[in-house]
């Protein structure tokens, strides 16, 4: 009988939380909106009374002896060996803040529920929910990007969630390629994320706006009113040919590619699944950045790159966060 655990995002906006099987993947799933005004005391609070009532429906139906620890995947660095969150950059206040033990407490306390708790940076969990259910399945060494309202990365080397000696492995979104340009992000000057970010996009498409005329449908889908451009509107009008939208996502996937090429330069990682809600765009962003990718790198790097699309969607974060649960350490590929 394979084990199940319970996977759990919290972002700043909605928490997710799912019951996971270690074969079957995504059992069912919840969501909520964060209650971030209460301070990290009252998430947590939050955070026990979600995993207790997905606990008891899954209790339900599953075997508990089966059941193998709650997985919480968090934005910001995470200090494993303490169980620490540390500045979440989308919960204000938070400082370093010993989630796992307080969550693992609350949940004993509180609910009657003795369970291992483990904390991950969410990109991270992500990329291991790729890696065990998803578009990272069947390779051994991958860097998880993903594309919304930042860049974000985890990497799996030898089909194990490489964090780095800190935790902050992975990071894609800060690496610089334009450190003289205007752009900056987090007070750093030229990074990916301060180019491609979901709002540098949609700048980058009002920049391009100069002459009307070459941009009907683009115009249109926006009600001729350039500051609500969405990379909604972006992807449709450059799926119908729109010159604009479609120069945009070029740029979008060269500036994806020259990352990625760094990526291939320092560490050898040839394979690229790519993820986040910018990601749908799909072949407007991966094609360019493809070309870019091989422009950026020698001869002796082309073999074997590619770029895939993640397949986990939303749930990325509540299957990885469940599967570093599961006591086989590390996600099997289908041909192992």
């Amino acid at each position: 009988m394979s084990s199940w655990a319970i996977g759990i995002d919290l972002g700043g906006t909605n928490i997710k939380s799912a019951v996971v099987d270690e074969a079957q993947g995504v059992l069912f799933e919840e969501s909520q909106p964060t209650d971030t005004g209460t301070g990290p005391e009252g998430v947590v609070r939050q955070l026990a009374f979600l995993a207790s009532e997905i606990y008891q429906r899954a209790s339900e139906q599953l075997d508990t002896g089966s059941f193998s620890g709650i997985g919480v995947g968090a934005p910001g660095a995470v200090d494993q060996l303490k169980g620490l969150l540390c500045y979440p950059p989308n919960l204000p206040g938070w400082g370093r803040y010993p989630l796992r033990d307080e969550l693992q407490k609350r949940l004993e306390e509180a609910h009657g529920i003795s369970a291992t708790v483990l904390l991950e940076n969410d990109a991270n969990a992500a990329a291991y929910g790729e890696a065990m259910f998803g578009g990272g399945n069947s390779f051994r060494d991958f860097m998880l990007v993903t594309l919304g309202t930042g860049v974000g990365g985890g990497i799996i080397l030898d089909r194990k969630l490489y964090r780095g000696p800190n935790g902050t492995a992975g990071e894609i979104g800060f690496t610089i390629i334009d450190f003289e340009g205007e752009s900056v992000h987090a007070g750093v000057r030229g990074t990916i994320e301060s180019l491609i970010g979901k709002q540098k996009i949609v700048e980058l498409a009002c920049g391009m706006l100069s002459d009307p005329k070459a941009s009907p449908r683009l115009l249109e889908l926006c009600s001729h009113i350039p500051a609500k451009i969405s990379p909604r509107h972006l992807e449709r009008a450059a799926m119908e040919g729109d010159p604009v939208a479609r120069l945009a996502w070029e740029r979008v996937g060269t500036i994806l590619g020259v990352g990625l090429a760094n990526v291939v330069a320092l560490m050898d990682i040839r394979k690229f699944v790519i993820g986040g809600g910018i990601s749908a765009a799909g072949p407007l962003i991966f094609e360019p950045a493809l070309m870019q990718l091989h422009r950026s790198t020698l001869p002796s790097m082309h073999e074997g790159l590619e770029i895939v699309s993640a397949r986990l969607g939303n749930t990325a974060g509540v299957c990885g966060s469940a599967a570093l649960c599961f006591a086989s350490g590390h996600p099997r590929r289908r041909d192992d």
